[in-house]
């Protein structure tokens, strides 16, 4: 198992794998209207008939969805590297103990948190996404310089910008990057969640609305959010009581002190 300042990476992957089904109903849209070829382009004023069709069209989509997503995870790493960083700057993590197991707890707690969002039983996480917001209404403008979004250079760009969209979710795993106490560590712990969300939010890039409307089913969300939910509750479980070394480490986003 992949560690990194006492963090295991491969559960971190996992919350994004199945928390993604969140991006699904939130970022589904523009991901899909970004992946498009052609957008932003003028219509022929001519009808005309295309030799090729969808196949012709699959490697520009997939050109524009690997640009999109490149930068989306570059800012969650910057995001990252910033919440470690700081935490690693204020010396908490590394030099109390006891705010280690605090901020081991807070982390776990915020995994629980997710789980209860994407079941619809608690959305807490929703107040985090007003405060967001005051971050937001300052990178939305940006967008709007960038379009048309018809270069991977530009899409790169919208994709760094889209990064900082207020989301509960991201904003949970930020938790555990302040927890690795460190920039490096920050990063690599965001670089993980994002790659978790990648397969998901590629697959809506190329599949559009058939995909999110399968993913915005209940018994698909209830099904991620009692899985990222159980990985918090085990977190806590293993703070409160022990847990031996082995099995535990691949479940869990980190050891408490």
């Amino acid at each position: 198992m992949m560690t990194l300042h006492g963090i295991g990476l491969l559960p971190v992957f996992l919350v994004g794998l199945f928390g993604s089904v969140h991006c699904a109903g939130m970022c589904g849209g523009i991901v899909a209207a970004l992946s498009t070829p052609g957008q932003g382009r003028k219509a022929f004023p001519v009808p005309v008939r295309t030799v090729g069709g969808a196949a012709a069209a699959w490697p520009a989509a997939a050109t524009h969805v690997a640009a999109y997503n490149a930068g989306r995870l570059a800012s969650y790493a910057t995001a990252g590297a910033l919440a470690g960083g700081l935490a690693g700057g204020l010396g908490a993590l590394a030099g109390l103990p006891a705010l280690q197991v605090a901020g081991y707890w807070a982390a776990n707690l915020m995994l629980v948190a997710l789980g209860l969002y994407l079941l619809d039983a608690w959305r807490g996480l929703a107040w985090l996404e007003r405060g967001g917001r005051v971050l937001w209404r300052r990178v939305a403008p940006m967008l709007a310089v960038l379009k048309p979004f018809d270069s991977p250079g530009r899409l790169f760009a919208a994709g760094a910008l889209w990064g900082w969209l207020p989301c509960g979710m991201v904003y949970s795993v930020l938790a555990t990057a302040m927890l690795s106490g460190s920039a490096p560590g920050g990063a690599a712990v965001m670089l993980a969640f994002g790659l978790g969300t990648l397969p998901m939010l590629a697959a809506i890039g190329m599949a559009g609305v058939r995909l999110r409307t399968v993913l915005q089913l209940r018994a698909v969300r209830a099904a991620c959010g009692l899985l990222v939910l159980g990985f918090g509750l085990l977190g806590l479980w293993r703070a409160s009581v022990g847990l031996p070394a082995g099995a535990a480490d691949l479940l869990c986003i980190g050891a408490a002190q």
